[in-house]
């Protein structure tokens, strides 16, 4: 039978290999997300063979992120199924893209079903044009930037000394829209604090602007696979004009170097954060589907 336990940060390199073997481009199959989001819905961890498994129980289901690593699909997955049975709830298998569809059609059919999960698609972008910005469909992104210019404004990467003024900074937006009373903005502050308290360990990077010598924007990201950087955290202050057009723009010139695309995540269904994502006009999205079993 699997056992289930919470993740740490010792868990890193085994994990990071299996991760490395699928070189999925989905945003979940990240250590460091995995590690610093752990408590949206108390999220546990286990290893069968050679694969890692993510999963979380809820009150009517067990969800289970598809696999990462190497092996027998049918194995792994049927000790998933024996594991949901015994716990009493049905197994739901997350994170299934077209990519990985053909294993359910192939090994269990006629044994589940299967429905897209739009708001947790991935939005996939092409790096030439988030930092070069070119065409008339990235018109009012240069007219952001544009505007920001007239701020004395300066971006570096993100380095350890950064890190103080970056948690004060994330601390005072959190205050200022009262996340206190507002679960995802709590653990979305619990998911920053760890990639800061881990950063390097998490192999991170990121980018910071300062106005007038003042934190202002930061980002967090990291090489996600073989071509893809996924960008974690993105905080501006939005009294700036074009404050996350420029960190957004500065980050990919300046760390997505010999990279084909950056994955920006997923819109969680908020009309707003699907508008803003929308707007930097995606080369596609990443659909995924929810996997319930008869």
């Amino acid at each position: 039978m699997l056992e289930f336990r919470d993740i740490e940060i010792s868990d890193r390199d085994w994990i990071n290999k299996l991760l490395v073997q699928s070189d999925f481009m989905g945003c979940e199959y990240s250590f460091a997300n995995n590690m610093a989001w752990r408590r949206l819905s108390d999220s546990k961890i286990t290893r069968y063979k050679d694969f890692y498994i993510i999963a979380a129980k809820h009150e009517d289901s067990f969800s289970a992120t598809f696999p990462a690593g190497s092996g027998d699909y049918y194995d792994v997955i049927s000790r998933l199924r024996e594991y949901s049975e015994s716990i009493g709830v049905p197994l739901v298998i997350t994170g299934v893209t077209e990519k990985t569809l053909p294993v359910f059609e192939s090994e269990f059919p006629e044994e589940y079903t299967a429905d897209c999960d739009p708001d947790n698609s991935d939005y996939i972008y092409l790096a030439k044009d988030l930092s070069e910005l070119k065409g008339r469909k990235f018109h009012q992104k240069r007219n952001h930037l544009a505007r920001f210019q007239q701020y004395n404004w300066e971006y570096s990467p993100l380095t350890c000394k950064d890190f103080d003024e970056c948690i004060a900074f994330s601390a005072m937006t959190y205050n200022n829209k009262n996340g206190y009373d507002d679960h995802s903005s709590i653990v979305e502050q619990f998911a920053i604090h760890t990639f800061f308290s881990y950063f390097d360990e998490l192999g991170l990077m990121g980018g910071v602007i300062r106005i007038d010598g003042k934190v202002c924007a930061f980002t967090i990201g990291e090489r996600l696979n073989s071509n893809t950087v996924c960008v974690h955290i993105e905080k501006g202050n939005t009294d700036y004009q074009g404050i996350y057009a420029a960190i957004n723009n500065e980050f990919v010139k300046r760390s997505c170097e010999n990279i084909m695309y950056v994955n920006r995540e997923e819109d969680l269904g908020i009309e707003g954060l699907r508008k803003a994502k929308r707007s930097y006009n995606p080369v596609f999205l990443l659909e995924k589907y929810n996997i319930s079993f008869k």
